[in-house]
């Protein structure tokens, strides 16, 4: 079955739609919780299912390692092992073996495992066998993200490399009946700040064909203005008819802007790891709990949230004293606000108000 985005509404390059793999159907914009060993941290499948979930993502690079992808397998894959049946993204593990300092050439990266040493090669071919041995619904290429600032040399050898791994990871996806038509392939644009770089990766990520598209490599230290435009150059050229994904993005203004610019998708630890930290999601911006102020506060955190029993004087009183019940509860309520808010923006999408939704985000979160 081949995975497709279909048009509700647009308002400008914004999109709300629905995509449509082979396990059903997810609308958009879509924020993705990452649950990188098989589970969102402090919470389990049912506290994503009360929350509205509608895709997890979860890490190829760590589920390889522990607890095997034959393990995933051997435990009926990704959904029935974690008791999840919304729909599962996998990211091939790329950013985090690159954050290892591999050995790179065109066979692959050799790497050695975070868990025990271990020298390992992962491979494009790798990465797919894998990630059909997990079982999600969506698996990502593996691909060379290239750091920023970087040389144009870089730069150009971390595409022309990612489009070779790509090449290599369609055909070997394709050649597995136990994949077609259970799983999608994502193909990823990189091209670093470059515009004509992004959009020559895009074109020749095209040609090779995937499902859907991931941009990455940007929003990864830059300033946000910075990845504005090489965005655009690569949603412009990309299929109006198959999901965007944009890779590692999280904050509120940041994901405005890239609606703004034609995106679909979004993952990021950022409103877990913040709520463990005691950084709030709210209305209001940004809430540190953990400042003096809220000491005797009696206020919820938010209205109607899964945190709105507690007082903030409570939940920072927990943090205090590092009581692990603290970090479930400001996840579970940094979770709900985003979810909420990709919600509330696919609305400001249908009714056409969109540029007043993005401007009152960037007051508040810019």
């Amino acid at each position: 079955m081949r995975t497709s985005f279909t048009l509700d509404h647009q308002d400008g390059l914004a999109r709300a739609g629905v995509v449509t793999t082979a396990r059903g159907t997810f609308t958009t914009p879509c924020f993705m919780p990452v649950g990188t060993r098989g589970a969102v941290k402090h919470l389990s499948s049912a506290d994503m299912e009360d929350l509205g979930a509608q895709v997890i993502l979860a890490n190829n690079y760590h589920l390889m390692l522990r607890p095997g992808a034959d393990i995933v397998e051997t435990l009926g894959g990704l959904h029935k092992m974690t008791d999840w049946e919304g729909h599962t993204l996998t990211d091939s593990g790329g950013y985090q073996v690159f954050s290892l300092e591999p050995k790179i050439s065109d066979e692959g990266a050799v790497f050695k495992s975070v868990y025990d040493g271990e020298r390992l090669m992962m491979t494009p071919e790798g990465a797919v066998d894998s990630q059909i041995a997990i079982g999600a619904d969506i698996q990502m290429v593996l691909d060379v993200c290239a750091a920023l600032p970087s040389s144009d040399a870089v730069i150009r050898e971390a595409l022309d490399r990612t489009i070779l791994w790509a090449g290599r990871a369609r055909e070997h996806f394709l050649a597995h009946d136990a994949a077609v038509g259970k799983q999608s392939q994502f193909g990823i644009v990189q091209g670093g700040l470059d515009l004509s770089m992004r959009a020559e990766s895009a074109e020749r990520t095209i040609e090779i064909g995937f499902d859907g598209y991931a941009v990455g490599g940007l929003s990864v230290g830059e300033h946000r203005n910075e990845w504005h435009e090489p965005l655009l150059a690569a949603t412009q050229v990309l299929p109006a008819d198959q999901p965007r994904y944009f890779m590692g993005l999280g904050d509120p203004a940041g994901i405005v802007d890239a609606v703004a610019r034609g995106i679909d998708m979004f993952d990021c630890v950022l409103p877990t790891r913040l709520a463990r930290h005691g950084t709030l999601l709210t209305n209001e911006g940004r809430v540190n709990l953990t400042r003096r102020e809220f000491a005797t506060s009696d206020e919820p955190i938010e209205a109607n949230g899964p945190a709105s029993r507690w007082s903030r004087g409570y939940l920072r009183h927990l943090l205090q004293v590092k009581e692990p019940t603290a970090a479930r509860i400001l996840t579970m309520h940094n979770l709900w606000w985003l979810l909420r808010f990709v919600d509330d923006m696919r609305t400001a999408i249908a009714e056409q108000r969109f540029e007043a939704f993005a401007s009152d985000v960037h007051e508040r979160w810019a």
